[in-house]
């Protein structure tokens, strides 16, 4: 079967391709369009489809729409039913449900040829669902799923278990009840503006202390039953309202602790519940934007009753485009496959890359190896611009379109948060050869989609202080030789001229923008950055070589 996903409904428009049962291509609309998350300058995000990303990836595996069996829809109307009886303040809400209700006319229009009879509606949870308990590596008949998100139709949170490759939902949490919510309000009073910074908060919460807990467990329960209230929060009598560029204070980082700790006891509580209701299983995965917590995912893997805990990496919306494909997929009768990585996007070939450059007149070498001409650059302290292969599906750089930088320079990370234009309380991540990992870091290992937070170990602190948060972790991304060989090479060049196995990692943009996706955008970050090294595919292009030109 041939299973088109779709996500247009709230933020994060995105499209995944999916062929008897395997993932084949996957992108978010935002690395064409260049809107980040897919937000046009207006209160509601839910108008932008994923046009050019669904037209990429039918392109780019030789097919029609014709060719199509499905368009899998991760949002399904019908189960809103008449929004007036939901009581749906917010017009915004009647919009979202009229919207969809029309996805199958909209997506016709979209993609012409399309028969809109073909659009099936997938429940948003359970695309999130799909796309971490049939992607998992160890997606099975053991395998629990839990979603956390912000909301879907009604609901705010799906515990399952897979039986056969089918979904047994046992748990939902209805709204307004939501923990995704929760964390997004405390997001604004914070002084964040997008609904995707909540990220900003989790970082925030290492400097604080969580000395507002105690109220929060009264506000914030979860019942006995696998679900979960949640209860109005004066985040002013807590804590100041911050306004954008005003001033971040204790108060600020200890209400974020706090929301933060709290988050994770209650995560903690559900996948205990989880764990009982579905027989012991061995292993859990999870979707949901509160996934991409990889505070609470670590702590998760450490405390919670499982062997194994896997978390999707597009966890957030842009995920349910791969999911409802694959739930399409499988209901169509296709043995769906765990996903193989996430360089499911757009690639260019070395000659195509090579054009590119001549068309920029752009002074390049070829060298012999990419890998040790940037490995060169890292050991004098050069931050290296990294674009190869095919780009990331999701919101992590894991080594296609990233940023490099040497961990072992303290200034390091107020350098690289200058250069992408970021808050100084915000850390960078370190990517380490997989072999080497264990030596440097405590937690879950192997650890390839950067989704976790890991102890570093007291000896390797003062080696690696650009990579080492001020709580005394670092998010790893480990590296493969068999499935990054590039990235791998680039690891072990770099301990041989410096003695540390870590490279600094963080994505290849500037704030407020998508990470870069084409080779032009690359050449123009590049242009504009103080970086001393684009590394584009396998050509060389030197700062020194410009002559000073920027």
């Amino acid at each position: 079967m041939r299973v088109l996903g779709i996500n247009a409904i709230f933020h994060d428009p995105a499209a995944a391709l999916v062929v008897d049962g395997r993932a084949v291509a996957a992108a978010e609309e935002e690395r064409f369009s260049r809107r980040k998350h897919g937000k046009r300058p207006v209160p509601f995000s839910a108008w932008e489809l994923p046009e050019l990303a669904a037209a990429w990836c039918l392109s780019s595996a030789g097919l029609g729409v014709d060719d199509l069996d499905a368009v899998a829809y991760s949002f399904d109307p019908t189960l809103c039913g008449d929004a007036a009886a939901l009581g749906l303040s917010d017009p915004w809400d009647w919009l979202r449900v009229e919207y969809a209700t029309r996805a199958p006319q909209f997506l016709a229009a979209a993609l012409p040829g399309l028969d809109p009879a073909r659009v099936r509606f997938v429940p948003h949870h359970v695309a999130h669902a799909a796309s971490a308990g049939l992607a998992a590596p160890t997606a099975g008949d053991d395998t629990a799923v839990l979603v956390l998100d912000g909301r879907g139709e009604v609901a705010s949170h799906l515990a399952g278990v897979y039986d056969g490759g089918e979904l047994r939902s046992l748990r939902t949490q209805e709204l307004p009840h939501s923990l995704g919510l929760l964390y997004e309000d405390l997001t604004r009073h914070l002084g964040f503006l997008h609904s995707s910074d909540e990220y900003k908060v989790m970082a925030l919460a290492s400097y604080g202390r969580p000395r507002h807990l105690g109220l929060l467990r009264e506000l914030v329960r979860v019942t006995d039953d696998g679900g979960f209230t949640v209860d109005r929060v004066d985040w002013a009598s807590l804590a100041k309202p911050r306004d954008p560029d005003g001033e971040m204070t204790d108060d600020h980082a200890d209400l974020a602790a706090s929301v933060q700790a709290r988050l994770e006891e209650v995560i903690l509580e559900l996948s205990r519940w989880l764990h009982d209701a579905s027989g012991g299983a061995s292993t859990l995965a999870l979707a949901g934007g509160v996934a991409l917590n990889c505070v609470a995912n670590a702590r998760l893997a450490a405390e919670g009753p499982y062997r194994r805990v896997w978390v999707q990496p597009a966890a957030g919306d842009a995920g349910t485009a791969l999911g409802a494909a694959l739930h399409v997929a499988g209901t169509l009768g296709d043995r769906t496959a765990p996903m193989s990585g996430v360089d499911l996007g757009r690639g260019w070939s070395d000659e195509e890359l090579e054009a590119e450059l001549r068309r920029a007149a752009l002074p390049y070498t070829r060298p012999r190896s990419i890998a040790a001409e940037a490995a060169r650059v890292l050991a004098d302290n050069g931050i290296v611009a990294w674009y190869q292969g095919r780009s990331e599906y999701g919101p992590r750089a894991l080594g296609h379109r990233s940023l490099l930088a040497h961990p072992g320079d303290p200034a390091t990370t107020a350098r690289m948060n200058d250069v992408k234009g970021r808050e100084q309380f915000r850390p960078i991540a370190p990517m380490v050869r997989a072999e080497r990992a264990a030596e440097i870091f405590d937690g879950v290992l192997p650890s390839p989609y950067m989704l976790f937070v890991h102890r570093v170990k007291p000896w390797w602190r003062d080696r690696i202080p650009a990579v080492t948060h001020v709580d005394g972790t670092a998010r790893v991304q480990t590296v493969a030789a068999d499935t990054e060989p590039v990235v791998a090479e680039l690891l072990a060049e770099f301990e041989r001229l410096t003695g540390l196995p870590v490279v600094v990692n963080t994505s290849l943009n500037t704030a407020g923008r998508p990470m870069v996706d084409t080779p032009r955008e690359a050449m123009e970050l590049f242009g504009s950055a103080p970086v001393e090294l684009l590394a584009l595919g396998p050509f060389a292009v030197r700062r020194s070589a410009l002559g000073g030109a920027r």
